[in-house]
């Protein structure tokens, strides 16, 4: 009996396993990309994260994915709880697919080819027919798990009456919650948790409250992960582990606190709605408290996250607070948020150059010069850190973009320093036509990165770095003309020269920032879309 117990749950666990990370594999960048895309607001969050767990068939999977994506700056915190609130409710179909298929239906027998043929795929197929193998085997293998621990379970109702445990008064509940959270943590998957109440129900080896109890234990057990997830991580990462921790915790309470009525309305819906009893009731029952928590969270998103970041405020650089080392086992998000880091400190960059331009300033703020350059130290040391993948050609791509970024990035930080000579040389009138096309490239390139600008803003910044190019190559040969008249001391000339090569540099440098640093490039991802820029450098060096 214990070692069927045993093989059945390891096995329902192990096709969970198998499933998700087939279904994860076929989708690919595309599911990442679609928890990311469809999260504009709470509700649109909120249908993102129950898909996605409903795909996944993990809300653990879901979660911790989510954390990633928060730590990375994908994500905002409010965006993220409405995925939270989703991810729960989406664990719930697990319960269905168990009680509705697994055990209306015995498909164990039935679901051994799947393995069979899933198996076979993985070991033979290539592309994402091996994801789909994966999958197909994992699938079989939970109706294999159910079979096998709905023997163990009617077994062990023949040997222990696990009935008599205690399911009335506050210790009784209590007692039992904790034994559905303890199963929870030790499977490490709620849904395993679920199935294996809901075997034990059908095998009459617990009564309904019982069942009811152990479910909402599964329910607040589940949120181990994320905190787990979020060891070490960034603030946005722990707010994200909390919220999920309170909301189960709270929706489990409410669940406790209702349960009376929870179970009357079953009642109701049994003899006027022909809701049949058993598992397919139980796993209404879920269904029906995690909905109920969801109707009383999901309104007050923005509060909710408010108190959150009250209780969690952000410490840390503020340039560099998504670069976390926790992201770098996954490379696709460590790039992500690498990029975005680059993005923040090259609009601060810009921030500042524009200062000094404007004249606003006489020099930079020795902090704010400390603190740009101490970012640009920690991108190129956590990028040093992100594991490089040859056969993934899209991620070889983003790494060769974020190194031409990071070398951009660094010449123009070289830039932050005006002499008062080159000041005095920038208010002559001969100067104010490449000041200004400079201040219209910074303006146009803060513009892009914050997503304000119109969609052909890159085209437009590289004209104006072109038209820069060629004023400086003007200016130039006007500057040497006036020299060899004897109108400009060759002193005077050389400071004429130095500062509109100055402008020259920090329009091109920014032009080839953005260029890299757009996010349709990244996405994209495509090797063509890196194009050789050695004859421009040396056009633009003559």
């Amino acid at each position: 009996m214990i070692f069927q117990l045993m093989g059945g749950i390891g096995l329902f666990l192990m096709g969970m396993v198998l499933l998700t990370d087939g279904l994860k594999s076929l989708a690919g960048e595309a599911l990442r990309r679609a928890l990311v895309r469809f999260t504009g607001t709470p509700y649109k969050a909120f249908a993102s994260g129950t898909l996605v767990t409903l795909m996944v068939q993990s809300s653990s999977a879901t979660t911790v994915t989510l954390i990633g994506f928060v730590s990375a700056g994908l994500l905002t915190f409010p965006q993220a709880l409405g995925v939270v609130l989703g991810a729960s409710l989406g664990t719930t179909g697990t319960g269905w697919l168990v009680s509705v298929l697994g055990l209306k239906i015995s498909l164990g027998f039935y679901a051994l080819p799947l393995v069979g043929v899933g198996a076979l795929m993985r070991l033979l197929a290539r592309g994402r027919r091996r994801s789909l193998g994966l999958a197909l085997g994992g699938f079989g293998l939970i109706f294999v798990g159910i079979d096998t621990l709905q023997t163990g379970m009617q077994d062990l109702a023949g040997t222990f009456d696990l009935a008599l445990l205690p399911s009335t008064g506050l210790i009784g509940y209590l007692a039992v919650v904790s034994i559905g959270a303890l199963m929870t943590i030790v499977m490490q998957s709620s849904s395993a948790a679920v199935a294996t109440t809901l075997t034990a129900l059908h095998a009459s080896a617990v009564n309904f409250d019982q069942a009811a109890l152990l479910v909402i234990g599964a329910a607040i057990g589940t949120t181990i992960k994320g905190p787990l997830a979020a060891i070490g991580g960034s603030v946005s990462a722990k707010r994200t582990a909390l919220a999920h921790v309170l909301f189960n915790l709270a929706t489990g309470i409410i669940a406790l606190l209702m349960l009376p009525v929870l179970l009357r309305g079953l009642e109701f819906a049994q003899q006027q709605m022909h809701l049949e009893p058993g598992a397919i009731s139980l796993a209404a029952f879920h269904t029906l408290f995690i909905v109920l928590g969801v109707l009383i969270f999901l309104p007050f998103t923005k509060p909710f996250a408010r108190w959150i970041e009250r209780l969690l405020p952000e410490h840390g650089p503020r340039l560099t607070r998504h670069l976390d080392d926790s992201l770098l086992q996954v490379p696709a998000v460590a790039l992500e948020s690498t990029r975005r880091t680059l993005v923040d400190t090259t609009l601060e960059v810009i921030n500042l150059l524009d200062q000094l331009l404007s004249s606003a300033v006489s020099q930079v703020n020795e902090t704010q010069r400390t603190e740009v350059k101490g970012a640009l130290e920690t991108i190129q040391s956590f990028f040093t850190k992100i594991p490089s993948i040859s056969d993934d050609e899209p991620l070889s791509h983003q790494r060769v973009v974020q190194l031409h970024a990071i070398d951009h990035l660094a010449r123009l930080l070289t830039r932050l320093n005006l002499s008062a000579t080159a000041r005095k040389t920038l208010a002559q009138p001969s100067m104010q036509l490449a000041l200004g096309q400079t201040r219209k490239t910074l303006a146009l390139a803060r513009q892009g990165l914050l997503g304000r600008a119109p969609t052909d803003w890159l085209t437009r910044i590289e004209q104006q770095a072109l038209v820069l190019a060629g004023l400086r190559r003007e200016e130039r040969l006007g500057i040497l003309r006036q020299t060899a008249a004897g109108r400009r001391t060759p002193f005077d000339a050389l400071d004429a020269l130095d500062t509109v090569r100055w402008l020259e540099r920090v329009a091109y440098h920014t032009w080839r920032l953005c260029h890299y640093l757009a996010e349709e490039n990244m996405i994209e991802a495509k090797a063509d879309n890196i194009k050789p820029i050695d004859l421009l450098a040396n056009s633009l060096d003559q």
